[in-house]
Parts: C-alpha cells; sequence; structure tokens
C-alpha cells in the first residue's frame, strides 16, 4: 500500500526585519513562547541551534476538552525536531519526528520556513511535507496560521 504525501502551507508578512524574526526561532525561550497554536502551551525539553542539531518540545492542550486527542498522550504532543539548514536571516529547514503509537501520527514532517523582505516587514512561509496523515489539513493549516500570528505578536509588540 502507497502512502499520499501531504504538503500544507501558510505565510503572514510580519512588521518587523529578518534578523529580528530570525532571532525568535533560534532563541529557545523565544521559540517556545510563540510557536505553540492557539489552546497550546511548549515546554522546551532541549534545544541546540546548529546544522544537524535541533530541539525537543512538549506541546500541552491548555483545555482539557480540546477536539482531538494528542499524539503522544491524551492531552501532549511531544515533536522533536532536528535542524537540517539554518540560513541565517533567510531559512530554516526542519525535520520534525512525532512521537506516537498511533501510525496515522507518526512519522517525519518536513518543515521549510523562509524570510522574505517584503514591502513593510518580511513575509514569513512555512511549508510543510510529508504531514502524517493523522493530522487534519484544516487543523494544521489553521495551526500554521495560528504560531504565525503569535510570532507577529511576539516580534512586533
Amino acid at each position: 500500500m502507497r502512502t499520499v504525501s501531504r504538503t500544507d502551507r501558510a505565510s503572514r508578512l510580519i512588521k518587523a526585519p529578518a534578523s529580528q524574526i530570525w532571532r525568535a526561532f533560534i532563541d529557545p525561550a523565544a521559540l517556545v513562547r510563540w510557536l505553540p497554536p492557539e489552546g497550546m502551551t511548549g515546554e522546551m525539553l532541549s534545544f541546540e541551534a546548529r546544522p544537524g542539531g535541533g530541539y525537543r518540545m512538549a506541546l500541552h492542550y491548555a483545555d482539557a476538552d480540546h477536539a482531538a486527542p494528542g499524539k503522544t498522550s491524551e492531552h501532549d504532543d511531544i515533536v522533536e525536531v532536528r535542524f537540517v539548514a539554518l540560513n541565517p536571516g533567510r531559512e530554516i529547514v526542519q525535520s520534525a519526528v512525532f512521537d506516537a503509537e498511533d501510525p496515522a501520527f507518526a512519522g517525519t514532517m518536513r518543515m521549510h520556513w523562509t524570510l522574505e523582505p517584503a514591502e513593510g516587514g518580511t513575509r514569513v512561509a512555512i511549508t510543510c511535507d510529508d504531514v502524517p496523515q493523522g493530522i487534519g489539513k484544516q487543523d494544521h493549516v489553521r495551526g500554521l496560521k495560528s504560531s504565525l500570528a503569535n510570532l507577529a505578536a511576539f516580534v512586533e509588540g
């Protein structure tokens, strides 16, 4: 049986220079504040900002009655991210491995973040390839947009 690969995308114009946005990606205290989408909080378990390094983050659902169960446990998702490429101020390429017993949620997803100069700030875009089938497309895109809104609030505020 062949598994169909899925790609999800989101982008946002952020009113900040790429250098400031970049710092929010490579500072673990900043990343854990803006990356978790609405309804979740993050806990950084380890972090090493270098190609081949990465981070391990626990994402906790804020509401015990969230719509879908967590991938790692009922209320939590743990993700192991490896930095494939770090091009300062321009792009971050990551591979994310989800800790899940359910094969529909397990697997390695590739995330490619780009920071492009744009009038009024920086266009930040994310492309996620090989999204696990158990992650609903609409929910995932909503989560990506939520993280981008959090990033904007973090660096613009």
